[in-house]
């Protein structure tokens, strides 16, 4: 191959707890106030980025954010020593502080939406950090990551990192999580795919009556001109409302795509057919073959689907042109959802192989494998641009397995995140994960 997809995953932060802050993510609620275990957590997400790395496929680590945000707390009024801040905040407002501790950042498809540079005006690679308006807890994520995903992609002559959306619920932009792209070759143009729950500014569009719809089609089409895409590069399409009722906060709970292929639920799209029509009739003016596998309701519920994550999954493109779908240990204690996975690699279609994971410590938090990851599609040139020291390897995985058994709990319950102690600790890590992965200063902490 001269292009590749990159997956970059989340390095789990420190802070790891559950606080159950993301209303809407069914998982996130229903495991509130229960103890979390921060170093299995990081061990669970280093075991998948290098197995991942081991199978031949491209791996990348996304580093985690300083928490608490002190810097938050201050701005809501706290004020004293950070430790002070931290103990009054923990005293006055435990709520606000269990979301400036949220260690939310691992899910790094929220991180930004990613346009590679065969789609791109000026062919550079762009990234649009995710404003992640619709929660407080990750609304104050976008400068960190922004200086952390510079750090990592820092010759401007190919990559374009921008500022994040206005911070505005009529620009509510929640990132790759609702973003994907069909292709024939990595390095050949393709088609965006970007997916929302609503329009902010036409109210007699179709929305969903309980959960809020966290992506707006205003975003999607803000991004786009962003990264200098033209109208035969991009499709738009709605979330079913009702889907996401049931729990389906991003699209990436219930479809998933690479390449050419997407899998996806019977449920996913509002006007699911021309969707999908379009989506064919573009990627073939670029020379591609869509290729779409959908799931009945009449085999895979939407429930069982938000259960079992089954499409906050993974497709990874083998050599000999085959997908492997990466699913979370949930899937194959879901009994129609392995039944569905066992008879969807025996049909001979372009999935093949399943590949199960325990990351039960994202999943009790409402991530799973995709959640987890930020697809990057680079060619040979721009994969040697990237900072070498952020790519998985047997050096860097025993190297941030002791680092995390050096500096990470084993317990956290609610009631810790108002240790100051814990931004000590956080802290200590944090710098010398900078030198690990060659970050230089990104962290407010060291920037002063």
């Amino acid at each position: 191959m001269n292009a590749y997809e990159v997956n970059f995953d989340g390095l789990v932060g420190p802070t790891h707890n559950y606080s159950g802050l993301s209303y809407g993510n069914v998982a996130s609620t229903g495991n509130q106030n229960a103890a979390s275990n921060p170093k299995l957590a990081a061990k669970q997400g280093l075991q998948k980025m290098k197995a991942l790395a081991d199978l031949g496929f491209k791996q990348g680590v996304l580093a985690p954010h300083e928490r608490p945000d002190v810097a938050s707390l201050r701005r809501l009024g706290f004020a004293g020593s950070d430790a002070e801040v931290v103990a009054r905040a923990a005293k006055e407002a435990p709520a606000i502080l269990a979301a400036a501790a949220s260690a939310s950042c691992m899910w790094t498809a929220n991180a930004a939406t990613v346009s590679p540079s065969a789609d791109t005006a000026d062919r550079r690679v762009h990234f649009t950090p995710a404003n992640l308006n619709n929660k407080f807890h990750r609304s104050i994520e976008h400068p960190t990551t922004r200086r952390v995903l510079k750090a990592m992609f820092n010759d401007e002559s190919r990559f374009a990192v921008h500022e994040a959306l206005p911070a505005q619920m009529h620009f509510g932009d929640e990132g790759a999580a609702n973003h994907t792209r069909f292709c024939a070759e990595y390095d050949a143009p393709g088609v965006e795919f970007f997916v929302y729950g609503a329009s902010a500014f036409d109210a007699g569009r179709p929305k969903p009556a309980k959960f809020p719809a966290r992506q707006t089609l205003e975003a999607c089409e803000a991004v786009a001109r962003l990264h200098g895409l033209s109208e035969g590069n991009v499709v738009y399409g709605q979330q079913d409302p009702d889907t996401i009722d049931k729990g389906v906060f991003h699209n990436d709970v219930i479809s998933v795509g690479n390449r050419n292929v997407l899998f996806h639920h019977q449920r996913a799209f509002l006007d699911q057919a021309s969707v999908l029509s379009e989506i064919d009739r573009k990627l073939e003016a670029f020379g591609g073959r869509f290729v779409a596998v959908e799931v009945p309701e009449a085999e895979v519920s939407v429930e069982e689907a938000v259960k079992s994550y089954l499409f906050n999954s993974q497709l990874l493109l083998r050599a000999d042109g085959k997908m492997t779908i990466v699913v979370p240990e949930e899937c194959r204690v879901t009994p129609r959802v392995w039944a569905y996975l066992e008879k969807l690699v025996a049909s001979g279609g372009p999935i093949a192989e399943v590949k199960v994971f325990d990351l039960k410590q994202s999943m009790q938090n409402g991530g799973g494998p995709a959640c987890l990851r930020l697809r990057v599609a680079l060619n040979e040139a721009e994969l040697a641009a990237v900072n070498p020291k952020v790519m998985m390897n047997d050096a860097l995985f025993a190297t941030l397995n002791t680092w995390v058994d050096r500096h990470y709990r084993d317990r956290i319950s609610p009631e810790d995140l108002g240790d100051p102690q814990l931004l000590v600790e956080c802290r200590a890590a944090l710098d010398e994960l900078t030198g690990i992965l060659g970050l230089g200063p990104v962290y407010p902490f060291q920037l002063g």
